[in-house]
């Protein structure tokens, strides 16, 4: 099957052209950074507005990419949610306008469903496996049996690991997105040069927290009598960095041992992160695991990781109407078979 994907969850437009569910045609994604990083922050109804811009935009440099006409798509898989309800509206409307006009199937696809089936698109991943879905919006880790087969094992309890960084860079006055801005300061600095807390690191789930580093970080900022430059603000950028990693890597090898997981995926944003990446393989392999993460091109938001569920979904008879709404708030392990309505 040849699929096109539409992804408008939050503040990247996207469309993909994926075959079978595996071969990656094309992945064209419109940022919308500039426009954010004003208010540091992505603004929802900001958000929406271009997205109505870009959307016909990218689907038409998708197909030209893929060298694919609208006669060759045979179906349509769309993010149906979790997300900023605006913003989805967009890509859904889009996505419900190509499925009538050209008399082919529509499937809604979970947005975290996209990022921990990620891996599959460049490599083997055998069923089942522990994910770690770590972004802006998420950080969760589920237990993954198949596709549509997900059950939820742990998430924050406050804020996510993505908007921890997000929240801090802009305490430092780095600018947004956060994520990039810290690891890249966090390589120059010394990871143990303060000692943030690592929240829930002890208790016995695989829950997380990450609001009480970003603020102990806050009062050290506050304690400080002129602002944090230098190799000082590479120090604390590094340490603020080690104190959310080792959270993710301790609780999730924890959750891979009780429960047998011998694989474990890493997906979503912050999966583009080098320290939780080194540091999650070099653990993982000590342990006896072994760790996936997609390429940081399919890491961040993109339409191209809709193409494995919605390509499943499809060929497995799995068809949403015309009455598919936008979901902003969608717990994974509802969001698989049979339902699409």
């Amino acid at each position: 099957m040849l699929l096109l994907t539409i992804e408008s969850s939050c503040d990247e437009t996207s469309a993909a052209v994926v075959r079978d569910g595996r071969e990656v045609l094309s992945n064209v994604v419109a940022s919308q950074v500039d426009v954010h990083a004003l208010y540091g922050g992505v603004v929802p109804e900001l958000a929406s507005r271009k997205h109505m811009e870009a959307v016909a935009v990218v689907v038409d440099d998708a197909l030209r990419k893929a060298g694919a006409g609208l006669a060759d798509i045979e179906g349509i898989a769309v993010t149906r949610g979790p997300g900023l309800v605006g913003a989805l509206l967009v890509g859904l409307s889009m996505a419900k306008g190509m499925a009538l006009s050209l008399d082919i199937p529509l499937v809604g696809v979970h947005h975290m469903e996209g990022h921990i089936l990620a891996p599959l698109l460049e490599q083997q991943v055998p069923f089942p496996y522990l994910a770690l879905a770590v972004s802006g919006g998420h950080t969760h880790l589920y237990r993954v049996d198949g596709i549509g087969k997900y059950h939820i094992l742990g998430r924050t309890l406050d804020d996510a690991a993505g908007e921890a960084f997000d929240k801090v860079s802009k305490l430092l006055g780095l600018g947004y997105p956060g994520g990039a801005i810290i690891d890249r300061l966090a390589a120059e600095g010394n990871p143990k040069a303060f000692d943030f807390p690592r929240p829930l690191l002890k208790k016995p789930n695989f829950d997380f927290s990450f609001s009480g580093i970003k603020t102990a970080l806050l009062y050290y900022v506050q304690s400080q009598k002129g602002p944090i430059q230098g190799d000082h603000l590479c120090d604390v950028a590094a340490s603020f960095q080690q104190a959310v990693i080792e959270v993710l890597c301790e609780k999730t090898l924890r959750a891979a041992k009780e429960t047998g997981l011998e694989r474990i995926v890493v997906a979503g944003g912050v999966a583009c992160n080098k320290g939780l990446r080194r540091l999650m393989e070099q653990k993982a392999s000590k342990a006896g695991f072994r760790a996936f993460f997609p390429s940081p091109s399919l890491c961040a938001d993109n339409a191209a990781m809709l193409g494995v569920a919605g390509d499943a979904y499809l060929e497995g008879g799995c068809v949403a109407d015309l009455n598919l709404n936008a979901r902003a708030n969608w717990p994974l392990d509802q969001a698989g078979w049979p339902q699409q309505r």
